[in-house]
């Protein structure tokens, strides 16, 4: 005989309803373990047991994946992590602990959908003002955490997949563009330094930076061994970081590069070479760096109290140069009656983009400006060698404008 619910319906087997009403259906999973789900609505039951099937002839765990939240198998994701630094795993967690974990963390994973991927991500640009390299983290910790729970048989898809792609294509992607210093805007740096006392102790650490291409904290973390003045080169094996630790703590520390590519020998140009001997010159009258970082000391470039500097310092450095710059010059075109020649707004890592636009103009050999950017992707030295060759490309075409239409 057919049961029924109290409005005449037929109960399907594992179904039944309970004295206050709600409907219940109890099922044994692959291990043997009953479980029940309920509903105070017949259809909406059924469509959850639909979908509790669905998960199980997919191989799937039910149960666990509507108690396991995003944060849990994240923190099983980061725990087994081993093939990263430690520096990058006290990144990882501090992005996820402020941005992820008590927002989009706390959903349960069998329900986070495609969709509420996407909203969150946009909801990351849009409100807490991510640029694509923090896009880009925050993907590199979600996704392979979904990716986990597909292998670990709580999800059948990665809700993930492919959200990166869709935002990539939108306008909210756009890479602001960096430009290089060009060769006028170059001189007046240098001879800004050169003539002014209060910026000349900066003129070491900006002519390396821009007569290498070195990251920054590739050029913080230079020590005097690294330089091999005999052999004219420079060895980047390390670079120096300023970052904050899980206790909240800033400090510096010393990393091997990301990759092996990042592990080269720069020739010395002879104004770098200049400016590592004035350098060299003056710690010796002044006394050499200090600190002592992760068992690395020596280090080249360092305040008048002997530390080593960390990026902000030196970027700032530079704001206080080009501000001080354009004054001068805005008021001395007054009174000369011309255009002032202004210097962008620039930063060390603007610097490294000098070096490698005028290394384009002069080297056609792609291999060879890879070696010295320390470029692990061929992709990002072909972007900038094909912008620059682009527009002297259109120098080239204008240049021979009268001698080809006579």
């Amino acid at each position: 005989m057919s049961r029924k619910d109290n409005k005449g319906r037929v109960l399907f087997k594992g179904e039944t309803q309970r004295k206050d009403g709600r409907y219940a259906y109890s099922y044994t999973d692959q291990l043997g373990k009953r479980h029940s789900i309920y509903d105070k609505d017949l259809v909406k039951l059924r469509l959850k047991e639909k979908e509790i099937h669905r998960r199980m002839d997919d191989g799937l765990d039910p149960a666990k994946a509507d108690r396991i939240t995003v944060n849990q198998m994240f923190d099983r994701y980061i725990s087994l992590k081993y093939d990263i630094k430690p520096s990058t795993r006290e990144n990882y967690i501090y992005m996820y602990e402020k941005y992820i974990r008590e927002s989009f963390g706390k959903k349960k994973l069998s329900k986070v959908r495609y969709s509420d991927v996407k909203a969150f991500y946009y909801s990351l640009i849009n409100e807490r003002g991510f640029k694509p390299a923090s896009m880009e983290i925050a993907h590199t910790l979600l996704h392979p955490t979904f990716n986990m729970a597909v292998r670990d048989g709580y999800i059948n898809r990665n809700p993930t997949d492919g959200v990166m792609g869709e935002i990539k294509k939108s306008h909210q992607w756009e890479h602001k563009r960096r430009h290089a210093l060009t060769i006028e805007q170059q001189r007046a740096v240098s001879t800004f330094l050169d003539t002014h006392e209060d910026y000349r102790g900066w003129r070491p650490i900006i002519t390396v930076l821009l007569g290498t291409g070195m990251r920054i904290g590739e050029c913080l973390g230079l020590r005097w061994e690294d330089i091999d003045f005999k052999a004219n080169e420079i060895d980047v094996n390390h670079n120096l970081i300023y970052r904050k630790n899980l206790d909240g703590k800033c400090e510096n520390h010393v990393n091997s590069p990301k990759t092996e590519s990042g592990k080269r020998r720069i020739p010395i140009l002879e104004g770098v070479k200049d400016a590592l001997l004035e350098e060299l010159e003056l710690q010796r009258c002044i006394g050499f760096c200090k600190d002592e970082i992760d068992g690395y000391s020596g280090f080249i470039f360092s305040t008048c109290e002997n530390h080593v500097y960390t990026p902000e310092s030196v970027n700032r450095a530079i704001k206080r140069i080009y501000t001080a710059y354009n004054e001068e010059e805005t008021f001395i075109a007054k009174k000369e009656h011309r255009d002032p020649i202004l210097l962008p707004h620039f930063s060390a890592h603007v610097l490294r983009h000098t070096f490698c636009t005028r290394l384009c103009e002069n080297e056609t050999n792609l291999k060879v400006i890879m070696d010295i950017m320390g470029h692990s992707d061929i992709q990002t030295t072909m972007n900038i060698y094909a912008e620059v060759t682009g527009v002297k490309k259109q120098e080239s075409m204008m240049a021979l404008s009268d001698k080809i239409l006579v």
